[in-house]
């Protein structure tokens, strides 16, 4: 997987391939879909949410350039793949599932593959988590039609913001937002398709 589908499309951080190299990604898809676990492809993993392509995961991740001292904030813990990707790298991640059913799959997943450095939350992504702010990096899995304002204002100074913007019907964009003072300043990446952000600066009637 990290050979074919991260490496050769310019993934070059070397800390961030360990970690995808390290992390299992299969104990992270219900045991119907192991098989899939490893494709070029998000797989479903109940709650209709999916677990990311593997390449979206990398990309994204590589965007915050993280070093091993970060605070990071993730909105949409999922089944934790991207957790642990996260954990792996970061000082510590705070992350926040509006499902609970994921959250506790999630936790129980990380706690058997030992890692320790997470805090979970169960409530509204949108929110984020204010008692810790700020976050050198946030990190948003879903869609949202626009860079939400109470997770920007959580965001250190010079801290990097990752999500995809745009309509959750169709497809939305990687977009990058660092925190330069009282700016921002934001830049557009690659095409891409997720399920919607609910609720707090996402889209509340996408809540079927």
């Amino acid at each position: 997987m990290v050979k074919l589908q991260i490496e050769n499309r310019e993934i070059t951080d070397p800390r961030l391939l360990d970690a995808m190299r390290g992390v299992p990604r299969h104990a992270f898809v219900p045991p119907g879909s192991r098989v899939a676990a490893y494709g070029d492809y998000p797989v479903p993993i109940g709650h209709g949410q999916t677990i990311s392509q593997p390449y979206m995961v990398a990309f994204m991740t590589q965007l915050l350039c993280l070093r091993g001292r970060e605070k990071v904030l993730e909105i949409g813990t999922g089944s934790g793949y991207q957790t642990a990707i996260l954990a792996a790298l970061a000082a510590h991640v705070y992350t926040v599932e509006r499902i609970p059913e994921l959250s506790g799959m999630a936790r129980k997943t990380l706690g058997e593959l030992g890692v320790a450095n997470v805090s979970f939350r169960t409530g509204d992504g949108g929110d984020g988590w204010p008692e810790e702010a700020p976050f050198h990096c946030i990190i948003i899995t879903a869609a949202a039609p626009s860079v939400p304002a109470l997770l920007r204002a959580q965001l250190a100074d010079n801290g990097v913001m990752v999500l995809p913007v745009g309509d959750w019907r169709r497809s939305q964009t990687i977009v990058t937002v660092r925190r330069m003072g009282g700016s921002f300043v934001s830049q557009e990446s690659i095409g891409c398709r997720f399920v919607p952000l609910i609720g707090q600066g996402g889209f509340p009637d996408a809540d079927h």
